[in-house]
């Protein structure tokens, strides 16, 4: 099956975007492209078992892969996000800016998760978090209408998008229990053994939060 992918590359003063059939690219990027594709492919299957080479090439035929450099902007804030995005590699931080003009990091995106402001995106309506790249990160997305029309023609995608809303419940429920009944040195604990690696790549302006809790969490590492 051939199809195409939209390519898009953010330099410091402009966008370049253009079409590339895979054999017309050279080899690096065609591995990268394949990596890429076949990576959330796989966690397809890997969520929905049932899905058939059929409704991934119906896909497939969507995704468009966009690379982004360090502290670009993959969404702003009060825009509606028309793809979702997975990040096949690279890590990402989602914030708002409060009343003092302060950035409070909400959340961070790693490898195989879907950067998202999730129930703004099934809506369609503005999103209330920016999200910015920490690191390079490439990223496979699909756009909303495509989504769309893959649930009408395949049951199993269907079902696939219920999946996914479900396992973002989860996330979203289990966040919000801690922060209602952990106390801040659970919750610190329990980030750090979700996401052990995360120190290393993330600089302490972006776990930037108000006075109180930043105190809280360098009691916290000083304990430990």
């Amino acid at each position: 099956m051939k199809f195409v992918v939209i390519i898009t590359i953010f330099a410091k003063s402009k966008t370049v975007s253009f079409k590339a059939v895979l054999r017309q690219t050279t080899l690096s990027t065609k591995q990268k492209l394949k990596e890429a594709i076949d990576t959330y492919l796989s966690s397809v299957k890997s969520l929905c078992s049932k899905v058939t080479e059929v409704e991934l090439n119906c896909l497939k035929s969507g995704i468009a892969v966009t690379e982004l450099k360090p502290k670009h902007f993959y969404l702003h804030s009060n825009s509606i996000q028309k793809e979702i995005g997975f990040l096949y590699s690279g890590l990402m931080r989602s914030f708002y800016i409060d009343n003092k003009g302060n950035k409070i990091s909400v959340n961070f995106f790693l490898e195989n998760s879907f950067a998202t402001d999730y129930p703004a995106f099934i809506t369609q309506t503005p999103c209330k978090y920016y999200f910015q790249c920490i690191e390079h990160t490439v990223i496979v997305n699909l756009s909303y209408k495509h989504i769309q029309e893959g649930y009408e023609k395949f049951p199993t995608l269907e079902r696939y998008g219920r999946l996914v809303t479900e396992e973002v419940l989860k996330m979203q429920q289990r966040r919000r229990d801690r922060f209602l009944f952990d106390n801040a040195e659970k919750r610190y604990l329990n980030f750090i053994n979700e996401y052990p690696d995360l120190f290393i790549r993330v600089s302490l302006s972006s776990c930037w939060r108000p006075r109180q809790q930043q105190q809280q969490s360098i009691t916290c590492r000083e304990r430990i």
